[in-house]
């Protein structure tokens, strides 16, 4: 097996760029470094061993960060469609027995359905159904990645449902903090590599996680 850390190195450069160029309104740096990110942390996890649908839930994602790039509401429906796969895949992954948490359940429906309640009357009419059901999806994969991996993975859920709710408030015109591309980029830049780390330790926890998982791990070099 190679050596991931430097890919791991290069994902935190690559993060640590893009972070910056947003604080200091660097377009161009910005528009380099987002592409960068999932493919780095994807071939992170593959040469960890990484079950196949990780794998591709980081280049789902990655599909979703190349489409957000261009503002246009075909090029956010082409992202959203591609992030819900990348949830689709983490869903999959998460699908090993664990312990239910009806109390992190509810608090996710609450959530659920009081921030597509209130945002749906200033939402574009073409793009309601369309967010309520990814809505919807994202949530479930919080939810099972707190519920059945662990509290990283966790974490790393709230974060990304967190990060989408925020890309969802500038859809809807709503009031934004300061330089709200920055706070969307590091919760999501956090979501993702803390599902990372939590579903790799949760492998490695197993004593076969590849059975466990349903999943055939990435064959390595």
């Amino acid at each position: 097996m190679k050596e991931p850390r430097p890919l791991l190195l290069a994902f935190a450069l690559a993060a640590a760029v893009d972070l910056g160029s947003l604080a200091a309104g660097f377009d161009t740096g910005h528009t380099v470094a987002k592409p960068l990110l999932m493919p780095l942390l994807a071939g992170y996890a593959a040469l960890s061993g990484a079950p196949r649908t990780l794998v591709a839930a980081l280049l789902f994602g990655w599909g979703g960060d190349l489409a957000l790039l261009f503002d246009a509401e075909p090029a956010f429906l082409l992202g959203m469609a591609s992030f819900a796969a990348g949830h689709v895949c983490y869903l999959l992954l998460f699908r090993a027995p664990g312990t239910h948490r009806p109390f992190l359940l509810a608090g996710y429906a609450v959530a659920l359905t009081t921030t597509v309640a209130s945002l749906w009357p200033d939402l574009p009419a073409d793009l309601r159904i369309p967010v309520a059901g990814y809505s919807l999806l994202l949530t479930a994969m919080a939810y099972r990645a707190g519920a059945r991996c662990g509290a990283v993975a966790g974490i790393g859920g709230a974060l990304f449902l967190l990060s989408d709710t925020l890309i969802a408030v500038g859809v809807a015109e709503w009031p934004e903090p300061p330089r709200p591309d920055l706070w969307i980029m590091l919760t999501y830049i956090a979501a993702q590599f803390l599902l990372v780390t939590g579903a790799l330790r949760a492998l490695a926890a197993r004593p076969h996680p590849a059975a466990t998982y349903g999943e055939v791990r990435s064959p390595t070099p």
